[in-house]
């Protein structure tokens, strides 16, 4: 055979097998999923349960009218600082003052009457013993007078005498007891007058003070919606009053915030929190949750469950409070305002990525030990099964990378950090676990061939 035929064969033979080598590993690499992966790894966790809400006070009370009439005076303008018992705000109370001057010279009166009362009861007691005394006197005398006109020592005209003075001390007698009687009862009627005459005094002495409005305990003016000169008219029963205006104890400063009803058995009394408000950027108040509501407030209307007739299936939060420990002492109520409260820690604890977490059914873990598999895109769950059954036979796990391929590995989880999920068992320190991207992720079956590649931006190509 000639030179070049032999040349000519050999290339071809080059030329087909690396034209099969090029297939192979074209076909192989259509079965290879590139995916991002990160390390199992010990750090401290905090779970973090996110609610917005206002900056408010933990003691305010809104001053609201106890009268109608017209303000005369307001004594505070709004933001000032007020002691306690301090004049706030007078309206008119001209009536008022005139009554209870009325009402003062009434009881004056009333009292003089009860005065006067008692003196009589004294005559007419004194007026009694004196009667008394001479009934007893004649009734002696008629007893004795008895006894000699029956031995004939004294004459008839004696006798009758001493009978007449007998029976006329006997009427004197009842005559004082009725006085005395009547007496008394005058007296009784003078006190009661006495005690109409005060209480009706106290009433008048009310309503002129609830013209007159001082500060109930130290803070700040915080709200002030009327002028001198307005009207303000008391609340009746559907029907709010007037509001005079607002005083606040900013000694004590809280975050009003509003939390999500699956977070809400989370929170306990006493946690810590971050506290960050939108007026006063790249600062971070701290606090302690000091309130948890019980009832649950409807999202889109802020009515309280307790409120409604009919059970709503609409979202809803539960209010919290949180007290902060290191407020500025410039805090404005009204502020709005996002608390960040941590509900659990632990230390050391072994931890990976949350969006390595995926799900996998028992079916397709008796898959995991075949052949290397391709990226497909999972099997669609049958439409009658019941979803406890398909929630049974579901795993959580995640994808560990060994000898190139992704092993399903299930694992039981303990708390959740910002970014990373606490894992109590199936994986070790140190284990490469896959990460995404999530559509790789959600597709993946166990067993298949994976390249990693750390070098392209970790984003989800799709919303969860």
């Amino acid at each position: 055979m000639k030179a070049w035929k032999k040349i000519a064969i050999g290339v071809g033979v080059l030329v087909v097998v690396a034209l099969i080598i090029g297939f192979t590993v074209r076909q192989s690499s259509k079965n290879v999923a590139t995916v991002q992966t990160g390390k199992a790894q010990r750090q401290d966790l905090s779970t973090i349960v996110s609610a917005s809400g206002e900056i408010k006070p933990k003691t305010y009370v809104n001053i609201g009218a106890n009268a109608y009439g017209k303000i005369v005076h307001l004594y505070v303008k709004e933001g000032d600082s007020v002691k306690k018992g301090q004049l706030l705000a007078q309206i008119d109370n001209v009536q008022s003052a005139a009554d209870m001057t009325a009402n003062q010279a009434a009881l004056q009166a009333a009292g003089t009457d009860a005065t006067a009362a008692d003196a009589a009861l004294k005559t007419a007691e004194a007026d009694l013993l004196r009667a008394q005394a001479d009934h007893e006197r004649y009734k002696q005398d008629w007893d004795r007078a008895q006894n000699l006109y029956k031995d004939g020592l004294i004459a008839k005209s004696d006798f009758d005498m001493r009978k007449n003075a007998w029976a006329t001390a006997d009427a004197g007698l009842s005559q004082a007891q009725a006085r005395v009687a009547q007496a008394k009862a005058q007296q009784d009627s003078a006190a009661k007058h006495v005690a109409q005459a005060s209480a009706t005094l106290t009433r008048v002495k009310d309503v002129l003070q609830k013209t007159t409005y001082t500060a109930p305990y130290d803070g700040v003016v915080t709200n002030l919606p009327v002028r001198e000169g307005e009207s303000v008219v008391i609340g009746i029963q559907n029907a709010l009053g007037s509001t005079l205006m607002t005083i606040a104890d900013m000694s004590i400063i809280t975050a009003e915030v509003k939390v999500d009803e699956t977070d809400i058995v989370n929170v306990k009394l006493g946690q810590p929190a971050e506290v960050s408000i939108d007026a006063i950027p790249k600062k971070t108040f701290h606090g302690k949750v000091s309130e948890i509501g019980d009832n649950a407030i409807v999202r889109s209307s802020g009515v309280s469950t307790s409120q409604q007739n009919v059970a709503s299936e609409e979202a809803k939060d539960f209010k919290v409070v949180v007290t902060l420990t290191d407020a500025p002492v410039d805090l404005r109520p009204g502020l709005s305002t996002t608390a960040k409260i941590t509900t659990a820690t632990r230390s050391n604890v072994l931890s990976v990525p949350i969006q390595a977490l995926t799900m996998r059914t028992k079916e397709q873990m008796d898959q995991q030990n075949n052949a290397p598999g391709s990226v497909h895109a999972a099997s669609p769950a049958v439409k009658d099964v019941a979803s406890k059954s398909k929630t049974d036979d579901e795993l959580q796990g995640v994808f560990v990378i060994r000898s190139k391929k992704a092993i399903f590995v299930p694992v039981t989880t303990g708390i959740t950090g910002r970014t990373d999920i606490e894992v109590l068992d199936g994986l070790k320190e140190g284990d490469e676990v896959i990460t995404g991207s999530y559509k790789v992720l959600r597709s993946l079956r166990p067993g298949s061939s994976v390249k990693i590649d750390n070098t392209a931006p970790k984003k989800e190509e799709e919303e969860t």
